[in-house]
């Protein structure tokens, strides 16, 4: 972008915010555009951007027309903004930035679909007993405007059944709108007219992505679904072409060169992108000098250019079961950015020193260059520290002390980090693996071990350090926060874990989180650690990006970001950028003020797009395991009860494939959930199911639409 573009943007930015000033003041008279226009000495030539502006605030929410024209505060009128989350079953609830979700009954949904941002206001306050009751009374943006699902032909018009069922009513296609799909097609509409509560909405298929049944269609319609851009534009690939995919000398310059330190990458065997070295020497007072060396991907990426924005909208690589969409393109994650070795690297280094008692007592941030030593993997690094496989520790000969050193500054670390009361979170990932046409063959638990969790400590004190230094710089930031849990799902896990006969420690207003460390503690190595890790981890808020530091609870960190990632993580990418800035001296006071406004919206933003590849990542997860139990249809498993609800019980196996027991298919009984004790219970023999237990069953069915397994109960003869 150039210096004008610059310029006409901050200025944008300062409109906005002066119009909405103006709108939210207690002396305004609500008015329609050409008074405000008026009244603000808006030049005619300006009108454009004007009508720009009022059109963003209207679809943030910011400010509301009625139904006269006339723009006001929706505090004004009462009603508040939201994203409204639907549920398959017709109800909703309006997720809000501060404070709980509201539950909206499926008949105050009003025609909101799932992730629209919407108006609402209040109808019933929470109690102790439930949440607060809402009615979406307006719809801002439409989040839904191109859909994936499957398409059915009915006599002369067809409709589209979604694949997400979060969107509950089928879509109407016109016969000459659907592009000669046939029933079976998955497909892609564009939705032309929003239903109501009576009309189905309208829509034409803009794109045939193959039938149900071809190979790599299940995945491909979760892309769509989902709207990840796999390609990239074309003034992206122009721009890579310019760039050098080698370091030059002059490109050394102002660097500290770390060539000569031993250096290696430590990641799993198929990772490509390697955007994390490690060094490590022992210093004559007896403490631990340790280097993280980050790839400055901010070098090649640079802001406002057409690879920014689209690394920018894009937030995040998405690492599906079967590829990954990248952050950026192959030639910078896979070449020049990734740490490769014997090759020289550019770099922003966190070197830190580090005493016996795992304390950063020095620490320095620098632009650095780097020459990999070694490219690890962690199977290598465990059979090296735990097995002593003696080809390993002949071919890494000049690294076994280094290694070695590293195991013991993990241990110090992570015992630091026991005593002040993080959280560890060992739920197993599961590994699918596929054959040549994307048919899983096998699903395992991803291997944790000691190289991992070398990483891992490592990633963490660099992350913590470098937070820590740029919050008393009062730098503008991106911080990861994770907040307190909200009081009242703390109550509800106490009282879940109250029936394995465990107790909650501390004080509940000020929930510690060495309270849930010590519980999982006290139930590792129990039948139950599975199943009360997960019931832990749902009463957590989710962590997000913010521009203000709140502290990480789940880390008991009082300073967290995420600086180690920058391939694939764009708030890595953004806070060296930052970093960099600050050690060149070039943060202007009109840089740090832009800075300032600026980082709330690309926290949104980071944060929106981290949860989208979330949810994308586990629903091909969801497909591929219902896919992996198609032909197990009859065979008898071993699992726990993980989840009672009032239509089935939830078991889970070893491999963590999820099935369901319908209540209605118990035929030995009548069974009815008891939610206070948490148990299923038969009304006439007492039968008891509880979480946690363990029990045997049989895949009875798997519904591929809906990624669900069913289960029984196998029972002896």
């Amino acid at each position: 972008m150039e210096y004008d573009e610059i310029e006409k943007s901050e200025k944008m930015k300062q409109r906005k915010r002066k119009i909405q000033e103006y709108i939210e003041n207690k002396e305004y008279v609500p008015m329609k555009r050409k008074n405000i226009c008026a009244l603000l000495d808006v030049p005619k030539e300006d009108r454009g951007d004007f009508e720009e502006i009022i059109a963003q605030l209207l679809e943030e929410g910011k400010i509301v027309e009625t139904k006269k024209g006339k723009l006001i505060s929706p505090k004004t009128l009462g009603v508040e903004v939201g994203i409204f989350l639907a549920h398959s079953r017709g109800y909703g609830f309006i997720e809000r930035e501060k404070g709980e979700d509201i539950f909206v009954p499926a008949s105050k949904v009003n025609g909101a679909m799932h992730r629209d941002r919407v108006l609402y206001h209040i109808n019933k306050k929470s109690s102790s007993i439930r949440k607060s009751e809402g009615e979406v009374v307006g719809i801002l943006k439409r989040e839904n405007e191109k859909i994936v699902g499957t398409f059915q032909r009915v006599h002369d018009f067809g409709f589209v059944v979604p694949d997400d069922k979060k969107l509950t009513k089928d879509i109407f296609i016109p016969e000459k709108s659907n592009m000669g799909a046939v029933t079976g097609h998955k497909v892609v509409v564009e939705i032309r007219k929003y239903g109501d509560e009576e009309r189905k909405a309208e829509g034409i298929v803009t794109e045939i992505l193959g039938h149900v049944n071809d190979p790599g269609v299940d995945i491909l319609s979760i892309i769509k679904q989902y709207d990840l851009p796999v390609d990239f534009p074309d003034d992206v690939y122009k721009q890579i072409k310019k760039l050098n995919m080698e370091v030059l000398p002059e490109e050394r310059e102002g660097r500290e060169d770390f060539r000569d330190w031993k250096t290696v990458t430590i990641d799993g065997e198929d990772a490509k992108d390697l955007d994390d070295a490690v060094s490590l020497e022992m210093l004559s007072n007896g403490n631990f000098q340790l280097g993280v060396h980050i790839a400055d991907v901010s070098h090649y990426v640079k802001e406002n250019t057409a690879l920014d924005k689209e690394a920018y909208q894009r937030g995040t690589s998405v690492y599906l079961v079967d590829r990954v969409i990248p952050m950026l393109p192959h030639k910078l994650s896979n070449g020049i950015c990734s740490l490769n070795p014997n090759e020289d690297r550019l770099t922003l280094s966190c070197i830190m020193e580090i005493n016996h008692k795992g304390m950063v007592i020095n620490h320095r941030i620098v632009k650095s260059v780097i020459h990999s030593d070694r490219r690890m993997t962690y199977t290598a690094v465990r059979e090296i520290l735990e097995d002593k496989t003696p080809s390993l520790l002949q071919e890494y000969a000049d690294f076994i002390e280094m290694l070695e050193n590293m195991n013991r500054l993990r241990i110090l670390l992570g015992e630091k980090r026991k005593k002040r009361g993080s959280v560890n979170f060992d739920l197993p990932e599961s590994k699918i693996i596929l054959d040549e046409n994307g048919v899983p063959i096998e699903i395992k638990p991803y291997d944790r071990n000691i190289a991992t969790n070398l990483i891992e400590e490592f990633m963490l004190i660099c992350n913590e350090t470098v937070a820590e230094d740029f919050f008393w710089q009062e730098a503008p930031f991106l911080f990861r926060n994770h907040e307190v849990p909200d009081g009242e799902k703390i109550q509800k896990m106490e009282e879940f874990i109250r029936n394995f006969g465990y107790r909650m420690k501390g004080n509940k207003e000020e929930l510690h989180p060495k309270s849930i460390q010590q519980l999982l503690l006290h139930v590792e190595g129990t039948e139950e650690e599975r199943i009360i890790t997960k019931i832990v981890l749902r009463s957590m808020k989710q962590a997000r990006y913010m521009a203000e530091n709140g502290g990480h609870f789940g880390l008991a960190a009082k300073y967290y970001c995420h600086f180690t990632s920058p391939i694939r993580r764009y708030p890595d990418l953004e806070i060296h950028r930052i970093i960099k800035l600050i050690l060149d001296g070039n943060l202007t006071d009109k840089k740090r003020k832009s800075l300032k406004r600026n980082m709330p919206d690309i926290a949104k933003q980071c944060s929106t797009r981290e949860r989208t590849a979330e949810e994308a990542e586990r629903e091909t997860d969801n497909l591929k395991k219902a896919q992996y139990m198609l032909d197990k249809i009859g065979m008898e498993y071993d699992g726990i009860i993980s989840g009672l609800t009032s239509w089935g019980i939830y078991v889970e196996l070893p491999n963590t494939i999820e099935g369901m027991v319908s209540l209605q298919s118990l035929e030995d009984d009548f069974y009815s959930y008891d939610d206070e004790n948490m148990v299923v219970y038969g009304e006439h023999s007492n039968k008891k199911y509880k979480l946690g237990q363990k029990v045997k069953v049989i895949v009875t069915k798997v519904d591929m639409e809906m990624k669900k397994i069913d289960f029984s109960f196998y029972e002896e003869e």
